[in-house]
């Protein structure tokens, strides 16, 4: 449901609640980690994987209906880092799909390749566990709170090395939306 034509993504789990389920979004992954899994391609412009996550550059980000700045602003992403997913390429703009399943076009000069993620967006009410390493009885570091955007240092398959908000450490692969289950990063 969209009820703006801004989306800041400051309170995501508030948004997350108006228009996604938790049983929705466990479904989400799922269809995106196995979309993932049998259909990456070479985009046809850029030669990248496709589908592939990256962030978003600028605190300003346009959202349009089309390949075109002459297709209407559906609306403004307000929130640098935040992940999405590349799903179709055309000349110098992207079709980009956010953690909420919306879709539309941005130009590419305003994504990066640096990896984000969010932490669990489909279990609002549970803290995650950052741990000291990878390892599900590794001590402790921070509790995670739903819906976190954090950077992602590398990915094992499994595990993947977080930093935010001044902590570092490691939390399974499968409580973030940003990185493919099974995506090794280097």
């Amino acid at each position: 449901m969209l009820l703006s034509r801004r989306r800041s993504h400051l309170n995501l789990p508030t948004a997350l609640g108006l228009g996604l389920g938790v049983g929705l979004g466990l479904g989400l992954v799922l269809t995106l980690t196995q979309a993932h899994a049998q259909a990456t391609q070479s985009g046809p412009v850029s030669g990248l994987p496709m589908p592939r996550f990256v962030s978003l550059k600028s605190d300003r980000v346009n959202l349009r209906e089309g390949p075109s700045k002459e297709h209407r602003t559906a609306w403004v992403f307000q929130r640098a880092g935040l992940p999405v997913e590349i799903i179709a390429e055309f000349d110098n703009w992207r079709r980009i799909r956010d953690v909420e399943g919306a879709e539309g076009w941005v130009l590419h000069s305003l994504l990066s390749g640096r990896r984000t993620a969010i932490v669990a967006p489909w279990r609002k009410t549970e803290a995650q566990i950052l741990r000291a390493s990878a390892a599900a009885d590794a001590g402790a570091v921070a509790k995670l709170e739903s819906g976190l955007v954090v950077n992602v240092r590398r990915c094992d398959k499994v595990w993947c090395r977080i930093s935010a908000r001044g902590y570092d450490g490691f939390i399974e692969q499968k409580l973030l939306w940003g990185v493919y289950v099974g995506e090794g990063i280097p």
